[in-house]
């Protein structure tokens, strides 16, 4: 089954927000599996540990002794002194019965927290992927803004030169279209510095030439809104599919078969041995021994392993205890900000949107005709591009919150959301200049920030 399919058959029975299914996504997800080195250590490292089980279940190598014993220095006396004779001995220990099945397990569980590893980075792996090709349908539908607001200033631009030839209007009007204008370079050269940032960081996630190109064809409004998950059902969800939490419940177990394992450190292990000393013409003799240690410092040793694990036990118990609590905080932290991002997409598609452009293209009227000033153009002109970046910044944040219940991250959920909340993130949304903010993208696949223009493009990828 591809990434593809398995992602559309996960999401008719999950509770969970429903992922975008375009096939340019699955293709770089399916790739990334497959080709990152840190998934393919860990594996690595799981069947290593899976080596140890055996190893920790087997008995200790026997031990084999030849040798000699005789009655004098300047002769071999086998065969003639009773007590000169060759000796064959081997010995064998004998763990306490019940410690080699328990090391076995110890050994077993430390396997299977290292499975939880690799699930934990098959999650990650993929969500990096979506949250880096999120970043980049958000720059690539920037610059395509970006180009509007290029049209904008433009017509406001000839606006201005008009009234201006005409007497109507100051030269100040033009000059300022015109530096706007020019000011749209650097903006757009800060986002193309940030569009092949995000493309160097997905082909390196995927194993690819840094330079090769990706193409694109989904954009921010294609994918929808996702929907808030009912609280009890995603919390039931995160608790079975964490990985860390798996692990600290492996750890737990692990911890009490160590707890076990300690108790029996105060009986010794046993150990046999046998020989036979051949003496030549004489009969040859024979011994047979039983050994064992003996706990005579059980109170600075085994007693205090005991209580070692005890104590590790309960740390155990409590990190289990901790990371589910944490689990529960997480889910209803994304609720919380899906909720209010799902109500200013809403506000954005049936009001803002359509709102900020008439308000655009009403003013640049009136001041073609002498009724406001340049200023209002500049005002106006500002609050539509932050309005449309604001509604793409919105769909991008809902979108990776999603990616966030589906990776089961730990991490805490941004709760500054730029741009989505009211804040312009867009460069140029304000007509200011350059070096008021940094683009910031956190993707894992390594793309480095960007200095961008004004009001600093900022992707909220944490959630």
């Amino acid at each position: 089954m591809t990434i593809r399919a398995r992602a559309e058959a996960q999401q008719v029975s999950s509770p969970l927000p429903a992922l975008p299914t375009d096939p340019v996504l699955a293709k770089l997800v399916e790739q990334s599996l497959a080709a990152r080195p840190e998934l393919a250590q860990a594996e690595a490292l799981v069947r290593a540990d899976r080596e140890r089980v055996s190893q920790e279940g087997a008995f200790p190598d026997p031990m084999l002794q030849i040798g000699i014993q005789n009655d004098s220095f300047t002769s071999i006396q086998i065969g003639e002194m009773e007590t000169s004779f060759y000796s064959i001995m081997a010995s064998q220990s004998f763990p306490w019965p019940g410690k080699r099945g328990l090391r076995s397990e110890v050994a077993e569980l430390v396997a299977r927290q290292g499975e939880t590893n690799v699930a934990r980075l098959r999650l990650t792996a993929e969500a990096d992927v979506r949250r880096t090709y999120l970043d980049l349908l958000l720059a690539r539908d920037r610059l395509a803004l970006l180009d509007r607001l290029d049209a904008i200033w433009s017509k406001s631009e000839a606006v201005a030169r008009v009234r201006y030839e005409s007497g109507e209007g100051a030269q100040s009007d033009v000059l300022r279209s015109q530096l706007e204008v020019n000011r749209l370079k650097q903006r757009r050269w800060a986002l193309q510095a940030q569009e092949r940032a995000l493309v160097q960081g997905l082909n390196r996630l995927r194993g690819h030439r840094l330079d090769e190109p990706i193409a694109t064809t989904a954009h921010l409004a294609d994918l929808g809104t996702p929907t808030n998950p009912d609280a009890q059902a995603a919390l039931d969800n995160a608790l079975a599919r964490s990985p860390e939490l798996a692990a600290a419940r492996l750890g737990v177990i692990q911890s009490e078969k160590s707890q076990a394992l300690a108790r029996k450190s105060y009986f010794g292990d046993l150990v046999l041995s046998a020989g036979v000393m051949p003496r030549g013409g004489l009969p040859p003799m024979w011994q047979l021994n039983l050994g064992s240690t003996v706990p005579i410092f059980a109170g600075s040793k085994q007693s205090r392993a005991v209580a070692e694990s005890e104590a590790r036990a309960a740390a155990e118990q409590r990190n289990a205890d901790a990371t589910g609590q944490i689990l529960g905080l997480r889910i209803e932290e994304r609720r919380t900000v899906l909720a209010a991002l799902l109500d200013t997409i809403t506000l954005y598609r049936e009001g803002l949107l359509i709102q900020s452009e008439a308000t655009a293209d009403s003013t640049l009227a009136q001041y073609s005709v002498g009724k406001v000033s340049f200023a209002s153009v500049l005002e106006a002109n500002a609050g539509f591009v932050a309005d449309e970046d604001g509604f793409l910044q919105a769909i991008a944040d809902a979108q990776r919150l999603a990616i966030a219940f589906h990776e089961v991250s730990l991490e805490p959920t941004a709760t500054a959301l730029v741009g989505a909340m009211g804040a312009p993130g867009m460069p140029g949304a304000t007509g200011r200049g350059m070096g008021e903010g940094p683009t910031r993208s956190t993707g894992a696949g390594g793309a480095p920030p960007v200095q961008a223009a004004e009001g600093g493009m900022r992707s909220t990828s944490g959630m």
